[in-house]
């Protein structure tokens, strides 16, 4: 009984998270704009807000601030799905695009700009929150995966300037690997810094000073 009391709690719970998404629908068709926003509700989500002209559509989504774009588009031509292309890339944010029809080129470019879910074939009412649920799904994983991406960039950029760190000392002391490796480490429990921090400013002081070890 426990367990089912905690599973329960835990889907109240998921179904609260859900509903407090902020969602914004683009659709400049006001009918279908009002089925989107009738499956969302219907969903529990309460926080809809539509817009119906694409005039300013930056602004308006700054101003909404949403958690979640939905765009539905008739019969978008390629002016049209290249603007809603590059609006997916610029916002940083799960992005559901639903079309009436489509081609292989487009496909690959919503898939290109970050297109979270790409719809194609009509929209159903009863489709809205399982795709909405999809497209968050996947933009999360999409943005953990760049998150580790640049994790690791980042460390090898590090071990590239601590090598160079380390050249320049063994270089200006006439010391080993191990002992450079051993200055930048003390220095940086000393100043409360990183490693990395220390290796860098000894790098910039190295290339201000014209020297290229």
């Amino acid at each position: 009984m426990q367990r089912l009391a905690a599973l329960s709690g835990a889907r109240n719970k998921r179904r609260m998270a859900d509903s407090a998404l902020s969602i914004l629908v683009i659709d400049e068709n006001r009918a279908r704009a009002a089925i989107i926003e009738a499956g969302l509700r219907e969903a529990g989500h309460e926080k809809v807000t539509l817009v119906h002209s694409m005039a300013g559509i930056a602004r308006r989504i700054e101003e909404a601030a949403p958690e979640v774009i939905v765009i539905d588009l008739e019969n978008p031509n390629r002016d049209m799905l290249e603007d809603m292309f590059q609006l997916s890339r610029a916002v940083r944010r799960p992005v559901a695009m639903f079309v009436d029809r489509s081609d292989s080129d487009s496909i690959a470019a919503a898939v290109e700009a970050g297109v979270s879910a790409y719809v194609v074939d009509g929209l159903r009412r009863e489709r809205i929150k399982p795709i909405l649920d999809i497209a968050v799904s996947r933009f999360n994983a999409f943005a953990r995966l760049s998150r580790e991406l640049q994790k690791v960039r980042d460390e090898l950029e590090g071990r590239k300037v601590v090598d160079r760190a380390k050249r320049l000392l063994m270089k200006a002391k006439g010391i080993g690997e191990d002992e450079a490796y051993a200055l930048l480490r003390r220095t940086a429990m000393n100043k409360n810094r990183k490693i990395t921090e220390i290796a860098q400013s000894l790098v910039t002081a190295a290339d201000l000073l014209g020297d290229g070890a």
